[in-house]
């Protein structure tokens, strides 16, 4: 198994508490998510309940029902009141899940890796890429991270154009740890807040 992140520079004490902080008093992800809670588990369990959604997505719990989104839900939560994770979710008009965001938070070093997928009928519409932007942002601007890294299955294509898309910097095949016990080969992938910064500050 191989221990994320990868690269691991030492946060200060200041900017460890900062990034606990920010991520325990979060509530929102500006307007386009909201924390999960136990309010959304008929909602997730629904959106995870298809498989070309859920099972190329190792974090998830190996079975999609009430009870296991629940506890992955409660899981979250727990790590959110630490600050190390959180859970988000987006939802239409008719409550109905239309995406995701799982985020682990390593506050030591001052890093996060985002997970998540949209709903089938707004795949190939440019929601998945325009989402993962604002993610990116408010990871880097309002949480304080300094790095994101990015794991992806071997056959994920598309995960692998839109981080090669956004900036990320490819590294290698690693050993990603499954929930349920084993081992899933998975690419990875990682962007530094400069190199975001400076990719942002062209025209």
């Amino acid at each position: 198994m191989t221990d994320l992140p990868l690269t691991r520079i030492a946060a200060s004490e200041a900017k460890q508490s900062y990034i606990r902080s920010a991520v325990s008093i979060t509530e929102s992800l500006t307007e386009m998510a909201h924390v999960a809670k136990e309010s959304d588990i008929v909602a997730l369990t629904t959106l995870l309940s298809d498989p070309e959604i859920s099972q190329p997505i190792y974090t998830l719990p190996a079975q999609i029902n009430h009870d296991t989104v629940a506890a992955f839900i409660g899981q979250h939560l727990d790590e959110r009141e630490r600050g190390e994770g959180l859970l988000m979710i987006s939802t239409d008009e008719n409550g109905l899940a239309t995406a995701y965001y799982d985020i682990q938070v390593w506050p030591e070093w001052a890093s996060c890796k985002l997970g998540g997928a949209i709903s089938s009928k707004h795949q190939n519409t440019g929601r998945g890429g325009s989402g993962a932007l604002e993610v990116f942002a408010w990871l880097f601007e309002i949480i304080g991270v300094d790095l994101i890294c990015e794991t992806a299955a071997l056959d994920n294509i598309r995960t692998a154009r839109l981080l090669d898309r956004i900036g990320f910097t490819y590294i290698g095949e690693i050993d990603s740890k499954l929930p349920g016990g084993g081992l899933r080969p998975s690419r990875y992938w990682e962007l530094k807040k400069t190199d975001w910064q400076h990719a942002q500050s062209k025209p």
